[in-house]
């Protein structure tokens, strides 16, 4: 079963959560279990952000989440946030492409 984390946020150093972002993507290359991710940036309010990140399987997301690279990447982003980032896991039961 697809698997999905939400992560929400707050941060006034947008871009560089985003270079962050761009670092995990290549120091995970070829190992990270996530298939997709998706941020998306409030627009009325600049400092508030939504990142969804996909799996094929919760399984799978443990084991991504256990990796080093990620560890370090998640304790980076804490610090660019302002406060702790919610986390949200979710099964997915409904995918419709429309």
């Amino acid at each position: 079963m697809t698997f999905v984390q939400l992560i929400d946020g707050r941060t006034s150093r947008f871009d560089e959560m985003n270079q962050l972002m761009d670092t995990w993507v290549e120091k995970t290359n070829g190992k990270r279990t996530a298939t997709r991710g998706v941020i998306g940036k409030d627009r009325s309010d600049a400092n508030h952000f939504v990142e969804i990140v996909e799996f094929p399987s919760y399984e799978e997301a443990m084991k991504n989440s256990q990796m080093p690279e990620t560890e370090k990447i998640f304790q980076e982003m804490v610090a660019l946030c302002d406060g702790m980032p919610t986390f949200t896991d979710l099964d997915v039961v409904r995918d419709d492409r429309l």
